[in-house]
């Protein structure tokens, strides 16, 4: 299939993100997963690793000549994706590795797909609605709404069983299809 990155971010559901990479394998993806500090305390890093076969990254690993490396992506996902997150990335702010490589993917025009974990109250915050449709508005597909069937609960009441890390692969796999590379390597629509 390709090549999957997965971004996963503090919060509850991040532990499920061991269903998502088995299941991306199982259909032929090759996956590579980058954390962000706050993730970390919410799943296994060794299992992670394990079921990936490659160790999470966190940040940036260098090249003998000083040049940045970062694992190949044919496509992206941010799950579960913080407000903080997802404010920092509308506002083109990447101060760490896993923002920095998440903002360059979108630039990129890598088929990208976030899944927030808000509750009801920060997303009913101005900004966060504001940074929802500016990730939309560059092309980035944002599984959240009724009309995605992914509403915030009240604080307190959100389910990580309920998490929809497979509908976001399904996402990732139906943006990847509409993508084609031209002949330098660069993403573009098709």
């Amino acid at each position: 299939m390709g090549d999957l990155r997965i971004v996963v971010c503090g919060g509850g559901a991040a532990g499920g993100v061991v269903g998502l990479i088995q299941e991306a394998m199982r259909r032929g993806w090759s996956v590579d997963v980058t954390a962000t500090q706050s993730g970390l305390e919410f799943f296994e890093k060794a299992e992670v690793a394990r079921a990936s076969g490659k160790p999470v990254r966190t940040t940036y690993k260098f090249a003998p000549d000083g040049r940045r490396i970062s694992p190949p992506a044919d496509a992206l996902i941010v799950a579960p994706a913080t407000f903080n997150t997802i404010n920092k990335l509308a506002a083109g702010i990447a101060d760490t590795y896993p923002l920095s490589s998440v903002a360059e993917v979108i630039g990129r025009g890598i088929p990208t797909v976030v899944v927030p974990a808000v509750n009801s109250a920060l997303a009913a915050r101005l900004p966060f609605r504001r940074a929802i449709d500016d990730l939309r508005a560059e092309g980035v597909r944002v599984l959240f709404g009724a009309e995605d069937g992914w509403e915030p609960l009240p604080p307190g009441q959100n389910d990580p069983r309920k998490f929809p890390w497979i509908r976001a692969l399904d996402l990732a796999e139906e943006a990847f299809g509409l993508t084609t590379v031209d002949q330098i390597g660069v993403p573009m629509r098709a």
